[in-house]
């Protein structure tokens, strides 16, 4: 799976809303781990009533005809393009198969009693009778029949492309016959549909649900940009975009005539819009970054509709470099201003009349910001 596909959102995460609707099978772990953010952990010396403790999905061993499967409703709608199926720490007792099934439903077609997710249990025949109810065995196959690797560190991580250019709402997970998946990544484009939202509503332009997506940065050492736009505030500072300090900061910083530090240092963040748009607002939040927050920050946008390796650059940090014809022309936003530890900035925007493809966030020497809001209407 290329690095552009696993940079896309995983439209299955619980952090999304993703949900799973059914298991065949919750015996010694329940299905609502796989779609966990969080990375899989161990414990070596953790059992429970039922077995060896394991973070993730891991269903009894088959003593009866069929195989295990699960329904997920994915938290956003979209166009899958990648899956990962990590197998970490399942290392004699991984599902040895998988396949995929998809289907774009809507909410209410989908009629299922309430999920238990409890270890220890299998679905009762009641519940395998609502779920037989939606043939998802008949929803369009995804990811045939493959093999997965047990789960340690150099084979745990099993990718596979997704060849569909259709929108999805929910997968059918497949396990031959039985075992366990610690994390089930589903990368893709998030599909809205822009026909029912209002030019005069005020949404956030880059927010994961409306199909914004972080498309390049200078650094990413402690974190991704693609975090500055996950839903809810951040739940710690592995939660946002971090950088590393730079080696080649000044030994001695100092105060320019404008009240800022001057740095020939700097990082900066290039997000996508889910739709192009007017900017009104800006929302700059470095929640849980103390002593790590920016000095101060700077925020321009770009009607740019060009290959986003040119933003690579035309961020580059020297300014004797030409500018190429096809790289983005940016304009302010907002222009650079003071940041605070672990606060919530809102910004006013400039230029709100001009359309908006791209925003670059600017951050000034170094350091994290938790989250990027960037308010307005489509346009």
């Amino acid at each position: 799976m290329e690095a552009s596909v696993a940079n896309l959102p995983d439209l299955a995460s619980a952090a999304l809303g993703g949900q799973v609707l059914f298991c065949t099978d919750d015996f010694f772990a329940v299905g609502e781990n796989m779609i966990l953010s969080s990375e899989p952990k161990w414990d070596q010396n953790l059992y429970t009533a039922h077995g060896k403790w394991m973070d993730g999905w891991e269903t009894r061993r088959k003593r009866m005809a069929g195989h295990d499967w699960c329904i997920i409703q994915l938290g956003i709608s979209g166009i899958i393009k990648g899956v990962e199926a990590d197998t970490a720490f399942f290392t004699g007792n991984q599902a040895p198969k998988i396949s995929i099934q998809a289907a774009c439903l809507e909410t209410d077609a989908v009629k299922l009693p309430r999920r238990r997710s409890e270890m220890g249990t299998a679905a009762t025949p009641s519940e395998i009778a609502a779920a037989e109810a939606l043939h998802s065995e008949k929803w369009e196959e995804i990811l045939s029949i493959v093999d997965l690797k047990p789960g340690y560190p150099e084979t745990r991580k099993n990718t596979f492309a997704i060849d569909s250019n259709k929108r999805w709402t929910h997968i059918r997970l497949n396990l031959y016959p039985d075992g366990g998946v610690a994390r089930l990544r589903v990368h893709g484009q998030v599909a809205r549909d822009w026909s029912k939202v209002s030019k005069t509503e005020t949404i956030d332009l880059i927010a994961v649900a409306n199909g914004g997506e972080g498309v390049a940065c200078s650094n990413q050492h402690y974190g991704k940009p693609s975090n500055l736009n996950l839903p809810s505030r951040s739940a710690g500072m592995f939660d946002g975009w971090e950088t590393a300090r730079d080696p080649s900061r000044p030994g001695v910083f100092k105060v320019g005539p404008d009240g800022y530090l001057i740095s020939p240092n700097y990082e900066w963040a290039v997000m996508k819009l889910g739709h192009v748009g007017n900017v009104h607002q800006v929302q700059v939040d470095t929640e849980h970054f103390k002593g790590n927050f920016p000095e101060s920050c700077h925020v321009q946008g770009t009607d740019f509709t060009g290959d986003v390796a040119a933003f690579q650059e035309s961020t580059a940090k020297t300014s004797s470099r030409k500018r190429k014809h096809d790289e983005p022309v940016w304009f302010d936003l907002v222009p650079r201003s003071r940041l605070s530890a672990n606060l919530l900035h809102i910004f006013d925007a400039q230029n709100m009349n001009k359309k908006v493809t791209y925003v670059r966030i600017t951050i000034f020497p170094d350091g994290g910001v938790s989250r990027l809001r960037v308010m307005g209407n489509i346009a």
